[in-house]
């Protein structure tokens, strides 16, 4: 039998549990393979419900042990248990009731790390999105909240530390060799913010006091000996929580905060109320085993994870249709809290990186959906980047919209009006309406329409008349079940640009609504005249990103040219840029599909080298302007029939030509900012030095043609960024060089016992590109450090190769695809979830040229008619395989 593919839950089949649960009383006795949990439940009937409807309750492979009914041994008769659900039934019409239920579940066979589940010794849970149901039988859906007392008891030597939401209670010894400990949270929560821990593990300390005098216990558990490399998330976790009562007013509300680091962690980490539960790789850092990236990684995920206390725990979602209003909220506060730590245009222009080369091809292809779905048939494949990334810029148009002062007020009303609330995106948009008396019923488009909406641009500057017209077009094209869109609110920041920099200041503006620099499109199409402007302007538009879309502007070479120089805004100078290369790059690709010769482009090199030599720019800015556009970048550019060889080869090809122009300047950056024999220091000025020396480092290699210079660099390298940006340059520049391989080898030999080290040490092989990276794959599969249970080295390696290494990846003959299909099929069996987000690397299948395609779709045909699949991969390859 083919495995069922899921009941389909639609949005508008909407409606409130017959019974409100009051309490919640949880009994673990813990036990590796035999773990007992009660569950004591207290409900009541909700006033209006039919008075014969039953109590369901969610299970998912789950074996009733025990059933009371207040205190009494139930009769079989009044109830049903499946692996799936308990149902009861013959309940009373309005007085409160209780039911325990008893189950024994195996925490070590429970691979999929969904619900409890014990690895390396430690008992973890992970109960977002559904997680919960694996542990007991229970109405698990976000708006049941209800206050917890758990009591755990285990084995005290093996479990030493037992931990669970809220504040600590006590614990005492519980004969023969065991102990106890009572945790109770008083905020009313959903069940997929309940968490446990036990097990041995290391601590570290620290306190907060609170803008209002409280002082709150902060405690990291990690793994023994790793203590000190929690440092850095500590300090991270103390700014979050001064910033979020800085910025938004909110104080922390308990009398501890935990957070607890392990390494078998299918997420980033999860914000389970009071004790924070994440994946190691997002807390553990220091100068020789942690890139710059790990660490403003760390330093934004705790952020984000303390900031749902507000944001996603307090204020709740009411289902899962809602998971924007938590997470796209919570990514953009994180990512204003990142801009405020460190440099808020090099921190937009990650975003908007991030956002294209992840998010624009989901909303492009078959797995593209609203920021607020509709439907869905698994949800746990609605963690995507439209939910949170987009979800993040649709709360930054608000703020662009309303301004500071009127984002404020709407988020205040926020948490003031929906404290305690399981809320929906209606209860948020109506905050910043009331708060601001405006109406925002067109805006809301953003939630519920998928796709990117294209603006098409032109403009005419009248000298006699001293007017400047803008004519503004927005389409958004058809998405899987949404053939036609309306038009959308379209926030543009805008410039105009005098012949030396400074700001033409228009007189007036006809044609729409323009607030300061921003102006409304609203319409299908519009046209904004702006009067009183001297001389023509050059125009700079979407600063700052100020929507999520594509803009078509055929902007002159002067006129981009002119922004990259004299833009205030840093971001737009580095889309100038961006807009002068992909042309170049694309040409490049073209050329090189065709076998023509690749032209040289001698304006955007001038500029992209006179940028990379300004001293007055900061160097991480610099860094960012020299990376150019990426593959996926050009691919998606170019729209259809790609060759993926034909991308990397042009994009050398542009790249050597900017490195052979500024030849003198990349030196000169590269022996300038040599920082060896310095205090290595993660801040933003640091990360910034190092990521401008080795941008210049990797262009010298186009020049000098020789691994010499980066096996130097790797040689002498003090941190673990340069030491492994040296050796992502050998690797990828020089796979065969026999310095590449004695680097390779010596990584591995000094960290072979440092498993995130490792993990880096997997991708950069993973992504070296051609041909001949699936035979490196397949050979380090067998690699004796390749462990296929644990979800952060799958990642590394098949993640990164499919994700990542468009050349190796999409070999002409398929046999990645198959690969890639076999490792899916294979780790579907142990964990759905890691199988499902493997397999969306191939959402842009068709997009390749017609072989390519041909093949991809081979290896999608086949997942799809195995006989035993997942809801998971299900639901994604068949989204992926419709017309």
């Amino acid at each position: 039998m083919r495995t069922d593919t899921g009941r389909v839950v639609h949005l508008a089949d909407y409606r409130p549990t017959d019974f409100v649960l009051e309490r919640v009383d949880l009994t673990f006795e813990l036990d590796p393979e035999d773990t007992k949990i009660e569950s004591r439940l207290i409900f009541h009937r909700r006033e209006g419900a039919d008075p014969q409807a039953p109590l369901v309750l969610d299970g998912d492979e789950l074996t009733l042990s025990g059933l009371l009914f207040d205190q009494i041994e139930m009769d079989a008769d009044r109830y049903t248990a499946t692996a799936s659900s308990l149902t009861i039934r013959d309940l009373p019409a309005a007085e409160p009731f209780e039911v325990t239920v008893t189950t024994i579940i195996n925490p070590t066979a429970n691979t999929k790390l969904m619900g409890l589940f014990r690895s390396n010794g430690i008992y973890c849970t992970q109960c977002e999105a559904e997680g919960f149901r694996r542990i007991t039988y229970f109405p698990d859906r976000p708006d049941v909240l209800a206050v917890y007392t758990v009591n755990i008891i285990a084995d005290k030597e093996a479990n030493p530390l037992l931990l669970s939401n809220g504040n600590f209670l006590g614990g005492a010894g519980y004969g023969d060799g065991k102990h106890f400990a009572a945790w109770f949270d008083p905020h009313p929560k959903p069940s997929y913010l309940f968490a446990l821990v036990a097990g041995d593990l290391g601590l570290v300390e620290d306190t907060f006091t609170t803008v209002s005098g409280r002082e709150v216990a902060l405690k990291i558990y990690v793994e023994h000996g790793k203590e000190p490399r929690a440092a850095y998330a500590m300090d991270a976790l103390k700014r979050s929580m001064k910033w979020d009562e800085e910025v938004f007013g909110r104080e922390y509300d308990l009398d501890i905060f935990m957070v607890v680091a392990v390494s078998d962690f299918n997420m980033g980490a999860m914000e389970n109320k009071g004790l924070n539960i994440f994946n190691d790789k997002y807390v553990l850092a220091d100068p020789e085993t942690a890139t710059d990236q790990d660490y403003a990684y760390i330093e934004a995920i705790i952020a984000h994870e303390y900031f749902h206390n507000w944001t996603g725990n307090r204020i709740t979602c009411r289902d899962w249709f809602q998971l924007c209003l938590k997470e796209g909220l919570t990514v953009f506060r994180d990512h204003e809290f990142s801009a405020d730590q460190r440099s808020r245009a090099v921190k937009r222009i990650a975003e908007v990186r991030h956002l294209r080369s992840e998010q624009f091809p989901e909303d492009s292809g078959p797995l593209a959906h609203p920021v607020r779905p509709t439907k869905y048939r698994e949800i746990n494949n609605f963690y995507t980047t439209t939910v949170y990334e987009k979800g993040s810029e649709v709360t930054r148009m608000i703020a662009t919209l309303l301004g500071r002062d009127g984002f404020k007020k709407g988020m205040d009303l926020y948490f003031d009006r929906h404290d305690g609330d399981a809320a929906t995106v209606e209860d948020f948009v109506k905050c910043f309406e009331d708060a601001n008396s405006v109406d925002l019923a067109q805006f809301s488009l953003w939630y519920n329409q998928a796709g990117t909406p294209q603006v098409t641009v032109s403009s005419a500057y009248d000298e006699k008349a001293s007017t400047f017209t803008l004519s503004l077009e927005q389409v958004v094209a058809a998405t899987p079940g949404q053939p036609t869109k309306e038009p959308m609110v379209i926030p543009l920041s805008f410039s105009l640009l005098s012949d030396d920099g400074t700001v033409l200041t228009p007189s007036s503006v006809e044609g729409g609504k323009v607030a300061g620099d921003v102006l409304q499109l609203v319409e299908r199409s519009q046209t904004f005249v702006f009067q009183g402007i001297a001389s023509r302007p050059v125009l700079s538009l979407n600063r700052g990103f100020s929507a999520p879309i594509t803009l078509h502007y055929p902007q002159s070479k002067d006129d981009l040219a002119h922004i990259a120089r004299h833009d205030s805004d840093l971001f737009s100078r580095w889309q100038a840029v961006t807009d002068l290369a992909l042309p170049a790059l694309t040409a490049a690709a073209r050329n090189a599909a065709s076998g023509a010769a690749v032209e040289s482009d001698d304006a955007l090199a001038d500029v992209v080298v006179a940028i990379a030599a300004d001293e007055s720019l900061e160097p991480a800015f610099r860094a960012q302007v020299l990376a150019l556009s990426s593959e996926a970048d050009i691919a998606r550019e170019l729209g259809s029939n790609n060759d993926p060889d034909a991308i990397h080869a042009g994009r050398q090809t542009v790249l050597a030509s900017i490195a052979a122009h500024g030849e003198q300047t990349f030196k000169t950056l590269f022996d300038t900012l040599n920082a060896a024999g310095s205090a290595y220091s993660p801040d933003a000025a640091g990360a910034g030095r190092r990521a401008l020396r080795n941008s210049a480092l990797l262009y010298l290699t186009f020049v000098e043609k020789s691994p010499a210079r980066a096996a130097e660099a790797f040689a002498k390298a003090d941190n673990m960024t340069d030491l492994s940006q040296a050796l992502s340059i050998l690797a990828h520049q020089f796979p065969d060089a026999e310095e590449t391989r004695a680097a390779l080898a010596s990584f591995e030999t000094r960290f072979a016992d440092n498993a995130l080290v490792m993990d880096k040490w997997f991708q950069i092989q993973a992504t070296i590109p051609g041909d001949m990276a699936l035979d490196r794959v397949n050979a380090l599969l067998a690699n004796p450090h390749f462990k296929g249970e644990n979800p952060n080295r799958v990642r590394s390696l098949i993640g990164s190769f499919a994700f990542a290494n468009p050349t190796g990846f999409n070999r002409k003959d398929g046999a990645a695809y198959d690969l890639l299909a076999s490792q899916v099929l294979d780790i579907d069996g142990r964990n759905p979830q890691l199988a499902a987000r493997l397999l969306t690397a191939m959402r842009s299948w068709r997009l390749l040229e017609p072989m390519r395609a041909d093949k991809a779709r081979n290896a999608l045909m086949r997942i799809e008619s195995a006989e035993t699949l997942s809801v998971d991969v299900r639901d994604i390859i068949e989204r992926m395989l419709q017309a």
